[in-house]
């Protein structure tokens, strides 16, 4: 948060300098894509909206239907398309289900301006409830990370299993009040949004930048330009809480599988053990790590890990379980 607000600072102020004529041009150039344009381009024949408590949501659900469901839930900024390689090991096998959340892919804007963490994690039970899922695993990255925690603490009856790749739920204690901070003058994205701004998002958070594809950007920088898109963006930032996390952590009994990458420049290696400690309850935990790896792992390394995932819902994972107090 606070490297994305250091950057943000620096392209409004770079902006601000330039001529009017200049400001014009970069603005009639970065007008809003419209929903239907977007969804033209990125939907699959797995692709469904249900609409929730006014909200339009975009999900998908593939893979064998009567297998174990697994709900995917996505990182800040991205969107359900980062998962699928997941998808790919796991669809045979399994029903895998992966949603865009508000301000986010083909979802787009919450009509209510409801961007909380509590507003989240109700569209995501109220999902669950309309697809009629009954127990299940729930997987999160960053963001999707701390929803699936929460969403676990709040309905621990309907989990099977934990999966939380670089969660942001404790790096999220310290970006609670960074959030709360995004400055006015970045309302500017909602008229101006240069494709370098997605393109440094990525970059910065992947293990080797060279690995982040033309095509990856140009996807990130679309969904972003969707019309409401990035308005909604910043009200999530704004209201950014992770809320008690630790207690929520805490109160986690079902198998747990933390996974991080050991190049993360936004939430530490070191964190994967603390986490891991604070799983005081759950009646296993273990932890994986991947040398040379960011924080945009799904993007980055997402094949590789899916086999790893794969490997510990099938019981077949070779690695030892961690040890209790671990951290």
């Amino acid at each position: 948060m606070a490297r994305f607000l250091r950057f943000l600072a620096l392209g409004l102020a770079a902006l601000l300098v330039m001529g009017g004529a200049a400001v014009f041009a970069a603005l009639q150039s970065s007008r809003d894509i419209p929903a239907e344009v977007l969804e033209a381009r990125y939907m699959a024949p797995s692709s469904r909206f249900i609409v929730l408590d006014g909200v339009r949501m975009h999900y998908r659900d593939e893979g064998r239907p009567d297998g174990p469901a697994v709900l995917l839930l996505h990182a800040n900024f991205g969107n359900l398309l980062g998962w699928d390689p997941w998808v790919e090991v796991l669809a045979d096998a399994f029903r895998v289900i992966r949603v865009d959340m508000t301000a986010h892919g083909l979802t787009g804007p919450d009509p209510t301006g409801d961007y909380s963490l509590e507003r989240t994690v109700d569209l995501t039970a109220w999902l669950v409830d309309a697809l009629g899922l009954d127990r299940f695993t729930i997987a999160g990255t960053s963001l999707g990370g701390t929803v699936a925690i929460h969403y676990t603490a709040r309905y621990p009856e309907r989990i099977d299993r934990v999966i939380l790749l670089s969660p942001g739920s404790l790096y999220g204690r310290e970006m609670d009040a960074a959030g709360r901070g995004v400055p006015d003058a970045a309302d500017i994205l909602t008229r101006y949004m240069p494709r370098a701004l997605p393109a440094y998002m990525l970059r910065s958070r992947f293990g080797d930048p060279e690995r982040v594809s033309e095509a990856l950007i140009d996807q990130w920088y679309e969904m972003w330009m969707r019309e409401g898109q990035r308005a909604a963006m910043l009200a999530r930032l704004r209201s950014y809480s992770s809320a008690d996390t630790i207690a929520a952590i805490e109160s986690i009994e079902v198998p747990v599988l933390i996974l991080w990458g050991e190049a993360n420049p936004q939430a530490p290696i070191e964190q994967a053990a603390e986490l891991a400690g604070l799983l005081v309850n759950a009646s296993e935990r273990r932890v994986l790590t991947y040398p040379g790896v960011g924080h945009m792992a799904i993007e980055e390394a997402g094949e590789l890990i899916g086999r790893d995932v794969r490997a510990w819902l099938d019981g077949s994972l070779d690695t030892p379980e961690e040890a209790a107090g671990a951290g």
